[in-house]
Parts: structure tokens; C-alpha cells; sequence
């Protein structure tokens, strides 16, 4: 049964019920180690299965910037496949994460395409119009942010340890922004959050867009077993934000409750598929043989 429920969520998020995509394989071709290594801190939190909850924080919080949701909405596929948008960003954490680097650019290149595309016009927080295009340095800033914040915060809610610190991870991951035109991303802990505070006061804001937006990803069209896992690890993405973060997106903190159920549901997950996702067993592989040659 745990494994039937734990499948079915991981067919999900990536397409496979084992978890692994077909692009997987390539992670353990290259030549180098990649942008970051096993003592990583970004190794330790993306390794974890807390992504799965910082994964819908960032897609909660990226819905509280005008420009950002502009943008969803008007070249996302989210209201008629949401699972290939969680999919395409599943793919671009694990790869950039753990492949070599020229697979990572490759995902750059596929992303920055992609950006190259996603442009028009929004309104501001003081509802004026103005013109936005997805590659710009403000708007990187923010998606990098929401993500960073997000994995982050739910690591430490699932109290999984981080052996360096939460500043080696801040700025261990900025690498990640480099290949997609961002070169000035937070370095530590505090500067994220400071960042994070910009945004709320100057360019955050809720609107009936946000509020759709949000509802559709906290009762996403998931069948019967992908919703007994979602659900409570949605719940603690909205315990996991900042009480001024839920109070601009018009969210009640959940009880501590969900937050119970979310480790239980990701540690039978753990228990079901394994301690390590495949992605980064086919990193350790691509590095055990740089190191035996």
C-alpha cells in the first residue's frame, strides 16, 4: 500500500513511477563533478525529500508577484497541466543540481529560450501598467529568491539537519542563477531574507489572479493516492511561509497537525523509494568514475 501511495505521487512529480525520467541516465555521463559535490550543503537539502513541500512554497509565493503571475497566466499550462509545470521544474532543480556541466547548460539554454517568450505587460502594486519580459535581472531575482527561500525553510521545517549552514546553502546556489543571467544573488541567509522583505514592501501584491492561482495549487487535479500525499505537504508549505507572507497571500496558518502528517508521508516515502533520489545516485556514479580514472 505505502509503496502504491508512493508511486503514484512520484508518477506525478516526474512523470515516472519509479521516479526516474528518462533523462536521469545522462546525469551520470560527463567529465566534471558539476557545480556543486556530496559535501555540499545544496547536496543535503536538494537531496531530501523536502522539496517536494519547498517546491509549492516557491509556486505560492511567485504567484504574489504581479509580474510573475502575469506571466503564468498568460504563457504557463498550469490550469490544464499543471503536472508537466511541476515536472519541468522537478527536471531543472535535479539536473542543475547534480549533472555535469554541460548538461547543465543545456537546461540553462532550454530555460532561457523559454524566458525569451515569456514577455507583456502587468500591472504594478500601485496598479500601473508596465512592460515585463521573464529575463529580466528584477524578475530572476524574484523566481530565484521564492525558490531559494522556499527549499530552504522547508527543510528546516521537516528539521532535517544542515551540516554547514543555512548560509553555505544561500550562497552555494547562487551558482545555480549564474547560468541563467543572474549573477547577483544573495550570499547568505540574511541577505535572502532582505531581499524577500524588498519584495513584500515594493512590489508584492494580492489580486483575484493570486487568489485563483493559489487555490488551484493548494486542490490541484490529482487523483485519489497523489492527493493523500499532496495535501498535507501542501498544508505545510503554507505553515512553512513567513506570517507577513501568508498575510499578503490570504492564508491561514495550518495547524501543526499537517506538518506531522507531511514527515510521516515523506518518510514512508524515503522508506518506499529509497534514501537518495535517482538523480543524485547517478551523480555518484559519474563522480566515483572521474575519481577511479
Amino acid at each position: 500500500m505505502i509503496k502504491r501511495l508512493a508511486n503514484a505521487f512520484r508518477q506525478t512529480v516526474s512523470g515516472n513511477p519509479d521516479g526516474k525520467p528518462d533523462w536521469v541516465d545522462e546525469i551520470a555521463d560527463g567529465d566534471d563533478a558539476g557545480l556543486f559535490g556530496p559535501d555540499s550543503a545544496v547536496w543535503e537539502v536538494h537531496g531530501s525529500v523536502s522539496t517536494l513541500i519547498g517546491g509549492i512554497r516557491a509556486l505560492l509565493l511567485q504567484a504574489a508577484h504581479p509580474a510573475a503571475l502575469a506571466g503564468v497566466k498568460s504563457h504557463s499550462r498550469y490550469e490544464t497541466d499543471l503536472l508537466g509545470r511541476l515536472q519541468g521544474t522537478s527536471k531543472w532543480l535535479a539536473i542543475t543540481t547534480f549533472g555535469p556541466k554541460s548538461m547543465i547548460e543545456r537546461e540553462a539554454a532550454r530555460v532561457n529560450a523559454m524566458h525569451e517568450r515569456v514577455k507583456g505587460f502587468y500591472r504594478d502594486k500601485g496598479s500601473f501598467e508596465k512592460p515585463y519580459i521573464a529575463k529580466d535581472d528584477r524578475f530572476l531575482l524574484w523566481v530565484h529568491c521564492a525558490f531559494t527561500e522556499s527549499f530552504l525553510e522547508a527543510h528546516l521545517l521537516c528539521k532535517y539537519p544542515i551540516n554547514t549552514s543555512p548560509d553555505s546553502y544561500v550562497k552555494e546556489w547562487s551558482e545555480s542563477a549564474k547560468p541563467l543571467g543572474l549573477n547577483l544573488a544573495p550570499q547568505s541567509h540574511q541577505e535572502l531574507r532582505n531581499e524577500i522583505n524588498r519584495f513584500l514592501l515594493e512590489e508584492l501584491a494580492y489580486s483575484r489572479d493570486t487568489e485563483e492561482v493559489i487555490k488551484f495549487i493548494l486542490n490541484p487535479p490529482f487523483g485519489f493516492f497523489a492527493k493523500l500525499f499532496f495535501t498535507p505537504l501542501a498544508k505545510s508549505a503554507v505553515r512553512s511561509l513567513s506570517s507577513a507572507e501568508r498575510e499578503l497571500l490570504h492564508l491561514k496558518n495550518p495547524g501543526r497537525i499537517w506538518e506531522i502528517i507531511a514527515r510521516s508521508n515523506l518518510w514512508l516515502l524515503k522508506k518506499a523509494l529509497g534514501s537518495r533520489p535517482p538523480s543524485q545516485e547517478a551523480a555518484l556514479k559519474r563522480i566515483a568514475r572521474l575519481t577511479n580514472t
